[in-house]
């Protein structure tokens, strides 16, 4: 008989109530779950085969309050500061049967008490990280390779798909659409020890989507870009991580669409001279009009990831143009063709290829795609 917690003031317990006082109510999850004040003093149990997340925000619960969160699902749970402040001397990201207890300190703060579980992972494989975060190491793969399990645990990911190829026209002067940005994903992974595959997604050729970067083919999976849309092969932007940009055919087609949550779609041109932009992580591709082709979107700056300087990639490539090509998006993707051949996207940025424009024959490559994995030691 569990015990009827918290107590309401005036209220007589029953001796077996009392002596049931560790039964305390469990509040299970199978989604990512916003901490409620009714989660004070209470087991929270997360069941679910995805990825979720706990968030703490500030003015929940009051100094000495305490909530305990444990995973029984297969995917990974991470606790994570909303407008409230979350310290751990371990990890917030919580593999299966991981848990422990959240205790409050104020209103707005609280330190998360391991109680077991899964933590960081050791491995060999790729290139170190130069200067990673505060606290962390890690490598990066710019291409196929083997990542060396020694130690089993979590490991953080950010993988980058292969850019999509802008799109080419093999008619005519009439330009095509830029390559979509390859798809970003972060996740926090549990992996044995042993040899796990890494495939570092290949950008697409002209016409043709860029290629996913994956660890394990799916326990991490980032999808490569969406082809620029062009008269060659398909008026329409390709799907992807990110849409490719369209080329024009009298308003009956739209920007590729992106895959959820790893991207943006590909942008919409106006007239038949000026294909649109690629979609990039963080924007939508630019619309083409006139004669000027659409911008690609812009990309994502992996500098909070890997801790280096600033460095952008999954950005949209520009959109062609008969006078004027659309520029790559965050100055990785690649550019438009001004009445000329598109622009190939830099190796390893996961970027768009650049539309051809007017006269142009050929739209450009997309850039492969990239993957960081970082611990704690």
């Amino acid at each position: 008989m569990a015990t009827p917690f918290p107590f309401v003031a005036g209220e007589v317990l029953e001796a077996s109530q009392l002596n049931s006082i560790t039964e305390l109510p469990i509040n299970a999850k199978t989604a990512s779950h916003t901490l409620v004040a009714g989660d004070a003093g209470a087991r929270v149990q997360m069941t679910s085969a995805s990825s979720t997340t706990i968030t703490v925000n500030a003015s929940v619960f009051s100094a000495g309050q305490s909530v305990w969160i444990y995973n029984l699902g297969s995917g990974t749970t991470t606790i994570t500061a909303g407008t409230a402040t979350v310290t751990t001397s371990g990890s917030l990201a919580l593999a299966q049967y991981g848990g422990g207890q959240l205790l409050f300190t104020s209103s707005s703060a609280a330190t998360f008490f391991s109680g077991g579980g899964a933590n960081y992972g050791a491995f060999t494989g790729g290139t170190a990280l130069a200067t990673p975060p505060s606290g962390y190491t890690g490598a990066a793969f710019t291409s196929d390779g083997t990542m060396t399990v020694t130690k089993a645990g979590l490991f953080e990911v950010l993988a980058i798909g292969g850019g999509g190829g802008g799109g080419s026209n093999n008619v005519g002067s009439l330009s095509s659409g830029g390559g979509g940005g390859g798809g970003v994903t972060i996740t926090t992974v549990y992996l044995a020890v042993g040899a796990h595959a890494v495939v570092v997604g290949a950008g697409g050729a002209q016409n043709l989507n860029g290629q996913s970067t994956s660890i394990d083919a799916n326990v991490v999976n980032a999808v490569g870009g969406g082809r620029g849309g062009g008269r060659t092969y398909a008026f329409s932007g390709g799907a992807g991580g990110s849409g490719g940009g369209q080329f024009y055919n009298n308003g009956t087609f739209i920007g590729g669409f992106a895959f959820t949550g790893q991207g943006n779609n590909g942008g919409t041109p106006v007239t038949n001279n000026a294909g649109s932009g690629g979609g990039g992580y963080s924007a939508v591709g630019g619309a083409g009009s006139g004669t000027t082709g659409g911008a690609g979107g812009a990309g994502y700056d992996i500098a909070t990831f890997t801790g280096n300087a600033s460095t952008f990639k999954a950005a949209g490539g520009g959109g062609g143009g008969d006078s004027t090509g659309g520029a790559g998006g965050s100055s990785v993707g690649g550019a438009g063709g001004s009445n000329t051949n598109g622009s190939a996207a830099a190796a390893n940025t996961g970027s768009g290829g650049g539309g051809q424009g007017g006269a142009g024959a050929n739209g450009g490559a997309g850039g492969s795609g990239y993957i960081a994995i970082r611990v704690k030691p």
